[in-house]
């Protein structure tokens, strides 16, 4: 006796046949707000290579985090903007520089009701634009920058962040960070770690959200974009230190990266859906050569499809925002 064969174009004919079949869904929880605040603005400045993303002001950064609350997303994932650089970053490390008063700032007005995360690099701080401290041959100082990071997470944490995420790509940074929060007292600070992060050529938008100082490139510590396996030996490394999460970054040029990542990964995997992939979208939707919140929602689909069990994006309160109006 033979069987017709099974047909999946029947489970294509309707939209609610469609959501009744769907594999996966995207939910606010699922997605992480990066948001910069900015020293010295009176209001905010927006990013002119990525539309409708801005530096916040400390009220307008509230705001944000107060939105991001009502419309259920996971967390916030906060860069500060300082006034003035030094070769050390010494803004980083201050109690009362710009992303340690943005972080208080945001606890103060939502307390444990969202995930606060915050960058811990020195990228931002330094007036070299370098994650690190330079030796005298110009080069990063791995050791010297694993100390100012495990200052910048005790710090970070005593200004109320929940989770830390060391983004430098030093070697044995979540150890260190590990290990000086709990010194500290803070057992229950967590950390997302950027365990595999690339040296691509979609973080230039990024590199205006923050001012960057940066002449040349990170490729000494970023990982190489021809190298997939090189991605499981990093996060072998930082689960080992301590990571309670991971982060792929890039998303969209890596989801093959993410989803080795996610398979073998005992902890939850995000992946930061960067400011260049933002930037070519907007773009594309603003000369009118796809559809913007169709491409948005597909762009980030195809990240949770990969693995990721949050995605960081700009995007986040506005696609939340549509989740929640049912669009």
């Amino acid at each position: 006796m033979s069987f017709p064969a099974r047909r999946p174009r029947r489970l294509r004919t309707t939209p609610a046949m469609r959501r009744l079949s769907a594999e996966l869904v995207i939910a606010p929880q699922q997605l992480i707000l990066p948001a910069f605040v900015r020293e010295g603005l009176s209001e905010p400045n927006p990013i002119s290579s990525m539309p409708g993303v801005v530096q916040h002001t400390i009220d307008t950064l509230k705001a944000a985090a107060a939105e991001a609350v009502e419309l259920g997303l996971g967390g916030i994932m906060l860069f500060g903007i300082p006034e003035t650089r030094d070769a050390m970053g010494s803004a980083g490390v201050d109690p009362d520089g710009i992303l340690n008063r943005g972080i208080a700032a945001v606890r103060a007005e939502v307390g444990d009701e969202l995930v606060i995360m915050s960058d811990v690099c020195l990228d931002e701080f330094t007036d070299h634009g370098h994650c690190g401290v330079l030796d005298a041959a110009g080069t990063v100082d791995n050791d010297a920058t694993l100390q100012i990071y495990g200052e910048m997470a005790i710090v970070q944490a005593e200004a109320g962040a929940h989770m830390l995420g060391p983004s430098g790509m030093m070697d044995g940074q979540v150890a260190v960070i590990r290990q000086a929060l709990d010194t500290a007292g803070h057992q229950d600070v967590s950390i997302i770690a950027y365990a595999a992060k690339y040296a691509s050529a979609f973080y230039g938008p990024f590199r205006e959200a923050v001012d960057s100082q940066l002449t040349g490139d990170r490729r000494t510590y970023q990982m190489d974009a021809a190298n997939r396996r090189e991605a499981l030996i990093e996060v072998e490394l930082d689960l080992a230190e301590g990571a309670d999460m991971l982060i792929v970054k890039p998303a969209m040029s890596y989801l093959d990266v993410l989803a080795d990542v996610a398979a073998m990964s005992p902890v939850p995997v995000s992946a930061y859906q960067i400011s260049g992939e933002y930037a070519m979208i907007e773009a594309a939707a603003a000369n009118g050569w796809i559809d913007r919140r169709a491409a948005i929602t597909e762009s980030v689909l195809g990240i949770r499809r990969a693995g990721a069990d949050t995605v960081l994006t700009y995007w986040a309160s506005e696609l939340a925002q549509w989740l929640k109006e049912g669009k």
